[in-house]
């Protein structure tokens, strides 16, 4: 049976309670830590790995957009299947060590990204933010702390109004900033010197999708020949899409967008209330990750040097797949 704490975890991902891609992968790794804590059985090990495969699959439906959930998940289940367990506790033991694994190297990760990108920006700089990213403010606190005099713009983000959260960080680290609603971004766009913004997938094509809003505000950045940053670890890239496979733009409910009263009363107006949208690679400067700068092109690279194994898997299962077919 699935720890009624892990269900939780899962239930706050797929709520939005726990958001943002670098947190939702760290939960979830911590689920799976959690999950293996719990585990009573002490019989066959195959057990134990259907146990686990279940809890994976659980956290893996909350999501359907942010590929830092999964790659978090295999993260620690192919670390597993290469450790060879041949016990129920040297399972146990191997899930607790790789999730604790994968939640520090995320921590790390968002805190090289901090230090690698403060150097984008310079004393001065009008800085416009969107969203709730970790690795985004990291950048921005960062900089300050280098001493750098720096204004930052954030968006509401609508509906969920992370940059609510957003704000808070940035005036408890210290720096001036301004809430802006979200349709204000291209009027502010001529005070700006540098956009950065976080990821919650990055294709292999070097495009990014990010909280809905994010596209329009890089189209806006263009226009204006403003820099257009993406902050970003490099678990959040796609192995999935080398093969060509597309991102699921995750629908969320329209009761985020309006009231159900309100849905209620007007049952002939339909709400489109998409999480994501996809940024162009063209409209992107650069990406930045844990382990440097990387023009968005250089997506690819980035996916085989650090996914060539899982990439390879997809390969044999796709030319499989293909074989069954009639």
């Amino acid at each position: 049976m699935i720890p009624v704490e892990v269900v939780k975890i899962a239930d706050d991902i797929r709520s939005m309670r726990i958001r943002g891609a670098g947190r939702i992968a760290r939960a979830a790794a911590r689920a799976l830590k959690i999950a293996a804590e719990r585990y009573e059985g002490e019989g066959e090990l195959e057990d134990f790995l259907a146990y686990i495969g279940k809890v994976a699959e659980l956290l893996a439906s909350t999501r359907p957009t942010a590929v830092s959930l999964p790659n978090a998940i295999n993260y620690v289940l192919m670390r597993l299947s290469r450790s060879a367990p041949r016990t129920v506790s040297e399972a146990k033991s191997a899930v607790i060590s790789f999730s604790e694994e994968f939640i520090n190297y995320s921590l790390s990760a968002v805190r090289r990204i901090g230090e690698i990108g403060s150097h984008r920006l310079s004393d001065g700089d009008v800085v416009l933010t969107h969203c709730n990213s970790s690795a985004a403010i990291a950048v921005i606190v960062e900089a300050h702390k280098q001493g750098k005099s720096l204004k930052v713009f954030a968006t509401e983000t609508r509906p969920k109004f992370q940059g609510l959260i957003t704000v808070k960080a940035l005036a408890e680290a210290g720096l001036d900033v301004t809430l802006i609603p979200d349709s204000a971004v291209r009027l502010v766009m001529k005070k700006l010197d540098k956009v950065i913004v976080g990821a919650d997938t990055v294709a292999a094509n070097g495009a990014v999708v990010n909280k809905i809003g994010t596209s329009q505000i890089a189209l806006a950045a263009k226009e204006a020949n403003v820099d257009f940053y993406v902050a970003a670890e490099t678990y959040k890239f796609s192995p999935a899409t080398v093969l060509g496979e597309l991102v699921e733009i995750e629908e969320r409910s329209a009761a985020e967008v309006v009231s159900e009263s309100y849905i209620r009363a007007h049952p002939r107006v339909l709400v489109l209330n998409p999480a994501f949208d996809v940024t162009p690679p063209e409209y992107i400067d650069a990406i930045i990750t844990e382990k440097g700068i990387i023009p968005p092109q250089a997506a690819f690279l980035v996916l085989t040097r650090e996914y060539g194994r899982t990439i390879t898997d997809l390969v044999v299962k796709a030319t499989a797949d293909l074989e069954e077919q009639p």
